[in-house]
């Protein structure tokens, strides 16, 4: 069985970025997570997804990286994102050119529950905000890891809808980079517990 596991850029007060600059164009302060970056933090970032796994993406993340990710040749994140399967969550299954690309089927949260039934890698979801908001919903999240930049942005998207149901995750390792960036990994425990 396959895990599900989240990955998401963030403020201090949850608001999310799909990239750099020109990918945040609904977002307000599009590019904020650039000043954060090293290289320090995309070796945290490698050995939090692992060598391998598919990739699960909303068309919109597929789309951004699809025109980034196949031209940069070398190294073991873009080599471990380009050889991943990658399984798009979209109305128009057209264009799909950044393979290998996995189907979903008509209906897609069957195809995902199908998916992670299966043996194989773990399934990788990166941005995607729709889809991570439905998979949180529908309790199919085994992993989350945020990564937090030392930030306030205000008014903007935020990861955890109001859509989500109550739920608990333990904290399985936090790591700060250099940076100031801290990348928490939190495992689905179950149902929130009160006194």
């Amino acid at each position: 069985m396959r895990k599900i596991r989240i990955f998401e850029h963030t403020s201090l007060d949850g608001v999310i970025s799909p990239g750099g600059r020109h990918a945040d164009t609904d977002f307000a302060n599009g590019g904020w997570t650039a000043p954060y970056r090293s290289p320090a933090g995309a070796e945290v970032l490698a050995e939090r997804q692992g060598k391998g796994f598919d990739l699960l993406l909303g068309r919109r993340t597929y789309d951004l990286w699809a025109s980034y990710w196949p031209k940069i040749k070398g190294g073991p994140f873009a080599d471990s994102l380009n050889a991943a399967t990658k399984y798009v969550v979209t109305h128009r299954p057209d264009g799909l050119g950044w393979g290998p690309v996995g189907a979903l089927g008509s209906d897609v949260m069957e195809g995902i529950r199908r998916l992670k039934s299966e043996d194989g890698p773990d399934l990788i979801v990166w941005g995607s905000s729709t889809l991570t908001s439905v998979l949180l919903e529908q309790g199919l999240a085994d992993e989350i890891v945020l990564c937090v930049y030392p930030v306030l942005l205000g008014p903007g998207k935020r990861f955890f809808s109001d859509g989500a149901a109550p739920r608990e995750f333990a904290l399985v390792n936090s790591t700060a980079t250099p940076t100031g960036i801290v990348a928490n990994t939190y495992r689905y425990v179950g149902a929130l517990r009160t006194e």
